[in-house]
């Protein structure tokens, strides 16, 4: 366990406004919260936090923010929005992120549903999205905040939200209100990212939330007030609980990095003891490193393979719960010390001591790529609906490739067809409907179906083998899981990302990206002129690779699973342009929709092979 802080209560009546209490009481001369202006770090004690977000609370009861008032936020990782949550849910009000890379249709959709009257937006990109809202009959948005002043133009700013309340501001009143909040209120709602239609409203309790941030802490071994780097959206139930719930339990330290794509810059600069990555974010870490090391001199890169291999072998050991051998133990210390850590430190990955993954199938390449530098991604499996997190491995007990075993207090079975079933005081009590009431997902014995496919080993560790409503059935009827063919032909390193079609087809086919960090180095070692990777994916050495590639996969593979045809894209696929959602799953009917006439081609009898 991470904390042995004090608990202001029972975890099961705990509330968020007690933990912040009880940090500015108890720690609050720790760094809470700490964000960059320019090229310096700003930061907030826990005591500087609690006083802000009671201001920030008499600034939103000022614009009419009433208990249970749903409130809109579309911010990037910056304080205004970590500290505008605080403020809300001190109110009794409920905060609901919306993803920056919404479409204004989604937009809409969750304004209409939420029934929300205020929403706070970063600057003008925002404004121009959410200001039609304001004059359309059917949404009940009335006002709008910006964080950006300069941008607000003839809204209400963050400065002058802020600096209202701090005239308002009344100690009695917030110690107070604060106290009004119960165990069964909402602390959150999550909009799902909508991978297959209309988000849906998850409400979120503090219950829900307090016992799985309890519960996962036990799960995890490290120093009290660790450093949080937080880059993904807050719209993520992921980011919530460890940007949000678990700092606030253990008073830990959270970094804000506001743009995404500056984290492995933050990761170097920080050298940060615990890191949490979508499975797209370790795949482009591990391209990274293997970039690097395809420039190295052959013999120091076979020193790092034979250290690898030592790592490893440990690795295999602690997996299988055995004593690590003691020769072993110090053949790993030292391959860490001389090797593996010097090149770790580099990256500022050489202070980590949890690591872990979520969201997604993570592929094992990608597991055992990192057990070779001594780093054990923990991986995780969870829905928003079930407060982030069901099963989870921890350093006393794990499989590399699985998810875990289910933590505390939950309850999991898998239905006839494989379907996870799941039930426990974590588990959302129901979706949101328009008009404020809530609909149950759960059965009449209280299992919600996940829409996850899996399997338990005899140890009891889960296995997930795709999504319900994702799987492949073929024209002869089989099923076909697309996450192991995807991740099977991923582990080349050319190829940074597919795409597996064959529903109703008597074969499969595939959409292949090129890696954009990856190929053009491996290009560049076998002395191959192209420009870009447009000029890659048509150069004939890499698509010969490419064929290669397939080949090996097929042949671990059954009959049913193998690609048959394919197509080598250049143009990576991301949240922007529509194919991943914000959380960097794929989102397979956006792509299928893009490439349709070309996945057409695959199944013509014309269709020349590269």
């Amino acid at each position: 366990m991470t904390t042995n802080l004090r608990l202001p209560g029972r975890p099961e009546e705990l509330t968020l406004p007690a933990l912040l209490a009880r940090n500015a009481a108890e720690h609050g001369e720790l760094p809470a919260l700490s964000w960059r202006e320019g090229e310096k770090w700003t930061t907030l004690t826990w005591s500087e936090v609690r006083r802000k977000a009671a201001v920030l609370a008499a600034g939103y009861a000022s614009l009419g923010v009433e208990r249970g008032d749903h409130v809109l936020l579309m911010m990037g990782n910056r304080p205004e929005h970590w500290l505008s949550d605080l403020a809300l849910v001190h109110l009794g009000a409920v905060p609901v992120t919306v993803y920056g890379t919404s479409a204004p249709e989604q937009i809409a959709h969750i304004a209409r549903h939420s029934r929300a009257r205020l929403a706070v937006v970063e600057g003008a990109r925002e404004r121009e999205r959410w200001e039609p809202l304001l004059a359309d009959p059917g949404v009940p948005l009335e006002r709008l905040v910006v964080a950006e002043a300069a941008e607000a133009g003839r809204h209400s700013t963050y400065g002058s939200l802020y600096a209202g309340g701090a005239r308002l501001h009344r100690a009695e009143a917030f110690e107070k209100g604060w106290r009004e909040s119960r165990p069964e209120d909402p602390l959150t709602v999550v909009y799902t990212s909508g991978t297959t239609g209309d988000p849906k409203g998850v409400r979120l309790t503090h219950r829900n939330i307090m016992l799985q941030a309890v519960r996962l802490d036990r799960h995890t071994e490290l120093p009290e007030h660790a450093e949080h780097i937080c880059y993904l959206p807050f719209a993520h139930i992921a980011e919530r609980l460890l940007g949000i719930y678990l700092p606030l339990l253990r008073a830990a330290h959270v970094r804000l990095v506001a743009d995404p794509a500056a984290v492995a810059a933050a990761v170097r600069e920080l050298r940060p003891v615990q890191f949490f990555g979508v499975p797209r974010v370790w795949e482009k870490l591990a391209a990274g490193v293997r970039a690097v090391l395809s420039r190295l001199p052959e013999e120091q890169q076979r020193a790092i393979e034979d250290a690898g291999d030592v790592a490893r072998a440990r690795a295999g050991h602690r997996e299988r719960g055995e004593e690590v051998p003691a020769a072993l133990e110090a053949a790993y210390a030292e391959a860490k010390e001389r090797v593996l850590d010097p090149l770790l430190g580099l990256a500022g990955l050489d202070r980590l001591v949890w690591t872990a993954s979520a969201t997604a199938p993570m592929p094992i390449d990608v597991v055992r790529f990192w057990a070779g530098w001594g780093i054990t991604v923990m991986d995780a499996w969870g829905l928003t609906e079930t407060s982030g997190v069901c099963t989870v491995n921890s350093p006393d007990g794990f499989r590399l490739g699985s998810v875990g075993r289910p933590i505390e207090g939950l309850e999991l079975r898998l239905a006839e067809d494989g379907e996870i079933l799941t039930r426990g005081a974590t588990v959302f009590d129901g979706y949101l409907r328009a008009d404020g009431t809530v609909e149950s997902a759960a059965d009449a014995e209280g299992w919600f179906a996940t829409g996850d496919i899996g399997r338990l080993d005899a140890d009891g560790f889960l296995w997930i083998t795709d999504r319900k409503k994702e799987l492949i059935i073929t024209s002869t009827g089989k099923n076909v899981s697309p996450a192991l063919v995807e991740n099977t032909v991923k582990e080349h390193p050319l190829i940074g990302q597919a795409l597996v079609h064959g529903d109703g087809r008597s074969y499969l086919v595939a959409l292949l990206v090129l890696d954009p960090e990856l190929a053009p180095a491996w290009a560049a070692a076998r002395g191959i002129e192209a420009t870009g990777t447009d000029g890659l994916a048509a150069h004939p050495a890499v698509l010969e690779e490419i064929g290669r590639a397939v080949a090996a996969a097929n042949a671990r593979l059954n009959r049913t699973e193998q690609i048959k045809r394919y197509k080598v894209l250049a143009e990576e696929w991301g949240p922007e342009s529509g194919e991943l959602t914000p959380s960097l799953k794929l989102r397979r009917r956006v792509v299928r929709e893009k490439y349709g006439p070309l996945i057409e081609e695959l199944y013509e009898a014309s269709y020349e092979a590269p």
